[in-house]
């Protein structure tokens, strides 16, 4: 009997314990949550948009590629019914392009299948072309209120710190369903993903600001499992073609490995000789530092096409491309 009466007080125990915790937290997250523009409602379109930008990308890089793409696409209807070269123009220098593929076919799944309204629960979300698990979970908890965890990179960390273990696989997605708040569960999943964002950081976390610091096992020290991938350099020189307020862009192969059907600056050999390129910057992309070279030339070498400058905004182009267009004050 005495063995059953600590394993219930042990319990009572942990559930107070997780209780307070999501208190903390949420009251934290109601006083400090950033301002961010797909916080202002619950709309699942808006939900999803910016949780499929936000894949790989820093919130200061997607919140104006955000009110631009909710400018050409306010309604999934509208994506649903575009050109799959207007979508990819809206989502140029965000990269990872496969994901504004699969939101264009999502969009015509729910506008097809399901007459233009979100499933509303995580299970049939994942149903649809691009929405993984995670992405699921977020938009059915915070655009539903359905009591699902979600586990991101920022949420995976605080859950590390706070349990003090290494854990992984379904151990974490466990985990972050028995802390989860079911009765609040967008606001909980979204204070659990700020509070790995702006203080539980992954160098230097603000311990001593952290709301839930007396629940912390570890105080932000936990050993990291996995090495940092070295950067690659490469060189890599392009031909600048203006005439006429038209610049001669070439297109991607549609059976090409990376961005398939984007636009670019022809790839040239670099200069012999004492001639120097235009300008120089620096682009990386996953593991590869490049250092670019562009060079002002008056023939194009390869197929392509004269794009008149006032239409560039309407062109799917590269990351890399749009970067050397804004350098050259073409953009």
């Amino acid at each position: 009997m005495k063995v059953a009466a600590m394993g219930s007080q042990v319990k009572r125990e942990m559930r107070n314990e997780t209780i307070k915790f999501r208190r903390r937290l949420l009251a934290w997250y109601a006083r400090h949550r950033r301002d961010l523009p797909w916080r202002a409602n619950r709309d699942p379109y808006r939900v999803w948009l910016s949780e499929i930008m936000l894949q790989q990308t820093r919130v200061a890089a997607v919140i104006e590629h955000y009110h631009e793409f909710l400018r050409r696409f306010p309604t999934v209807e509208k994506l649903s019914a575009a050109r799959e070269a207007s979508v990819l123009a809206a989502w140029s220098g965000l990269g990872y392009y496969r994901r504004a593929r699969m939101m264009h076919a999502a969009a015509k799944v729910i506008v097809r299948e399901h007459g233009g309204e979100f499933p509303t629960t995580e299970e049939q979300l994942r149903k649809l072309p691009g929405i993984g698990r995670y992405t699921a979970a977020a938009i059915a908890s915070i655009a539903f209120g359905e009591p699902v965890a979600l586990v991101d990179g920022n949420v995976e960390r605080v859950l590390q710190r706070v349990s003090g273990e290494q854990l992984t696989g379904e151990e974490l997605w466990g985990t972050a369903n028995r802390l989860l708040d079911t009765k609040r569960p967008g606001d909980f999943n979204q204070a659990m993903m700020e509070l790995g964002a702006v203080v539980c950081a992954p160098r230097a976390p603000g311990c001593l600001t952290c709301p839930v610091i007396e629940f912390c096992a570890t105080r932000g020290e936990l050993a990291a499992t996995a090495q940092l991938k070295r950067q690659k350099k490469r060189e890599i020189n392009y031909s600048m073609l203006v005439r006429d307020s038209e610049i001669f862009l070439i297109q991607r192969s549609r059976d090409a490995s990376l961005m398939p059907g984007m636009w670019e600056l022809p790839e040239r050999e670099e200069q012999n000789g004492s001639e120097s390129p235009a300008f120089t910057l620096r682009h990386s992309i996953t593991v590869t530092d490049y250092a670019v070279r562009v060079w002002r030339d008056t023939s194009p070498c390869v197929d392509g096409k004269w794009i008149p400058v006032n239409r560039l905004k309407q062109v799917a182009l590269t990351g890399l491309a749009r970067k050397i267009l804004r350098k050259a004050s073409i953009l």
